[in-house]
């Protein structure tokens, strides 16, 4: 093995990884170099700062038998000798998870204990087959809410969800996006993944008609309006204790915003704090520590903003378990965040710089997938005693009855890619995979949280069997429940999973039928299915409907999309899954889907807004029959 390879391997980066077709793949060692040239150079181990292990198993540290004291978070104390043990020493298994303290060799350690499995349906079904819906929440809509779907439209949909018997409203990512630039929308390309988007904030304002979300108009107007509501702000001390509560994650990100709202004047290169001027570079310089005290006002602001998101998401969620939901809502965690946001500004150590990440060819895009998002560095999550993996977690957790991992193998390996750089031309860097899946269940269970992973693409070998026995539920969506002959009947698919019609990124029941799909990318000469193809496909797929009693309609309609979405939802419904969620495009048998991959301004991604109201959406004869289908589908043995 070359020195360049051992390198490599050292780093974590994967050398040869198999395929979607199970076909062994080499990276070049041109892609290596670049890779670890952006990784930079190894620093020499310190002590760790946070170690994990899972409930009863010995934890194993390095350094020599000695004397320990331990601290459980409930203020029990313990004394004993670490022996010998393989890799370094052991502590005895520690039965209560949570987080607790180590003294050993004069050096204090946290201690992560985690159960085996997160938080899970089968902790809140008790064996009952639970129904949800999901939602694009900016696309909701209310009277007065100025163009924008925010928190309030979110309660009232899902209170009125769990009147019909819906158990979970999965949403769209509500992470922060970008004060300065309002241009910026794209829910999976966040700013900081530990805020929330303050653009989802209830005011009442003027009503917009129109069936597309124009973001910067409207986002401008929300902004205008809370500023205006900000100068009139005097409850000082509530304010103050929520900043206290909230902690260094949320003063770094207000000061951010403050900051990008003041430098941005000076031109649009500063909406990227890399071009920010050196003494503004690091949150913790002292030139930052002087903006923020000569415009505080200005970073109260977004730290209000900030108080005012939570409230309004915290109440949604509410509302729903109140109104009978065993869940109630389902936050969405995106893979990554954008290189020019507030995330990577306040936590530059945690980070990947110079790569950004992506997924190789597979399924779903034949070229693979550049995302132009960095994510967490493994490296520097283990040096930080994965602080800011923690504060996300935490973060969106905590106004959740659940949260879907997007891109779930993340937690294991992420494809990356040196900027400027074709996908083709990236990588798997290995995550310690084991560590960030204990968190993940440590904190799933002391939010009462179940935890859903995206499992759609290339899965590292063994992966999916990794996912059920930690308690994350995969996703089982019935476009790929297909063996290349034919779709498999729902009594089979996943228990521990969650079942779903289609998802943001697929088309909706009733554009596959219709072929609105194969349509948008013949426009736009991108890949796809051919109509002879779909033809084929439709045959099996009303097969299917058949076969699971979702409809006993012998021939199916012709180009009808909306004849084909009452038995999908039944069809669903039957689905031995203990969670089915159901898109409320599906719902409305709409033919558009919220996004296209591989576009940006060529479709309007994330910018459709739903055909009504909530209540008019509610009261909507054949949204109804379509929940109440689906409702009766899950209480069959």
């Amino acid at each position: 093995m070359s020195v360049l390879h051992e390198d490599a391997a050292r780093a974590g980066i994967i050398r040869i990884w198999r395929d979607v077709n199970g076909k062994a793949q080499t990276v070049s060692d041109a892609s290596l170099l670049a890779i670890l040239e952006a990784l930079g150079p190894e620093q020499a181990d310190a002590e760790p700062r946070l170690l994990t292990a899972w409930a009863g198993e010995d934890v194993v540290l390095p350094g020599s038998p000695g004397p320990y004291r331990l601290e459980l978070e409930t203020g029990t104390v313990s004394e004993g000798f670490a022996p010998l043990a393989r890799g370094g020493v052991a502590i005895p298994g520690i039965a209560l998870p949570g987080y607790h303290k180590l003294i050993f060799g004069g050096v204090e350690i946290s201690l992560a204990i985690a159960p085996r499995k997160a938080y899970g349906l089968a902790d809140v079904g008790r064996g009952e087959k639970l129904w949800g819906l999901t939602v694009q929440l900016y696309g909701l809509k209310r009277l007065h809410d100025g163009g924008i779907g925010d928190f309030a439209a979110l309660r009232d949909f899902a209170v009125r969800a769990a009147g019909l018997g819906a158990d979970a409203v999965g949403i769209s990512p509500v992470h922060a996006l970008f004060a300065a630039d309002l241009q910026r929308f794209e829910p999976y390309s966040p700013s900081n993944r530990a805020a929330l988007n303050v653009l989802h904030i209830a005011r009442t304002l003027a009503d917009v008609d129109a069936k597309l979300i124009n973001w910067p108009s409207a986002a401008a107007a929300k902004m205008a309006e809370l500023r205006a509501e900000f100068e009139t702000f005097q409850d000082w001390p509530a304010l103050a204790a929520f900043r206290a509560q909230a902690g260094l994650g949320l003063e770094r990100h207000a000061l951010f915003e403050a900051l990008s709202v003041h430098l941005a004047a000076q031109g649009k290169s500063m909406l990227d704090w890399r071009n920010w001027p050196k003494v503004y570079s690091h949150p913790e310089n002292p030139e930052v520590a002087d903006f923020a005290k000569a415009y505080q006002r200005e970073v109260s602001f977004h730290a209000w903003l900030q108080w005012l998101a939570g409230q309004g998401l915290q109440t949604a969620n509410a509302a729903m378990r109140a109104a009978g939901a065993k869940i109630g809502i389902i936050a969405d965690l995106a893979v990554g965040t954008d290189h020019a946001g507030s995330h990577c500004w306040s936590r530059q150590d945690e980070v990947l710089h110079g790569l950004e990440i992506g997924a190789p060819p597979d399924l779903l895009n034949r070229e693979g997938q550049s995302w132009g998002i960095t994510a967490f560095s493994p490296r520097g999550l283990k040096r930080s005693g994965y602080s800011a993996f923690l504060d996300m977690l935490r973060h969106c957790m905590r106004h959740a009855g659940g949260v879907r991992i997007d891109h779930v193998m993340g937690l294991s390996r992420l494809w990356v890619i040196p900027l400027g750089k074709s996908s083709a031309e990236g990588a798997y860097l290995t995550m310690p995979q084991t560590d960030l899946i204990r968190l993940v269940n440590l904190e799933s269970h002391r939010h009462k949280a179940v935890i859903l992973g995206e499992d759609l693409g290339t899965l590292p070998e063994g992966y999916g069997e990794l996912l059920t026995d930690a308690g994350i539920a995969g996703l089982r969506v019935m476009w790929f429940e297909h063996d290349g002959k034919s779709f498999k009947p729902p009594s089979i698919w996943t228990k521990e999973a969650v079942a779903m019609t289609t998802t943001h990124d697929v088309p909706t029941v009733a554009g596959w039928w219709e072929g609105k799909d194969i349509e948008w990318r013949e426009k736009l000469n991108l890949a796809g299915d051919t109509p002879m193809h779909r033809a084929q496909d439709r045959k099996d797929l009303w097969a299917a409907f058949t076969a699971s009693g979702a409809t006993q309609a012998p021939q199916p309609p012709d180009d009808d999309g909306a004849a084909v979405s009452f038995p999908a939802a039944v069809h669903l419904g039957r689905a031995a899954s203990m969670l089915a969620l159901l898109p409320v495009e599906d719902a409305l048998s709409l033919v558009e889907a919220p996004n296209l991959p591989g576009t940006s301004t060529e479709h309007p991604n994330w910018r459709r807004r739903l055909p009504g109201n909530v209540e008019q959406i509610f009261q909507r004869e054949d949204f109804q029959a379509r929940l109440q289908a689906l409702s009766a589908a899950r209480r069959l043995p």
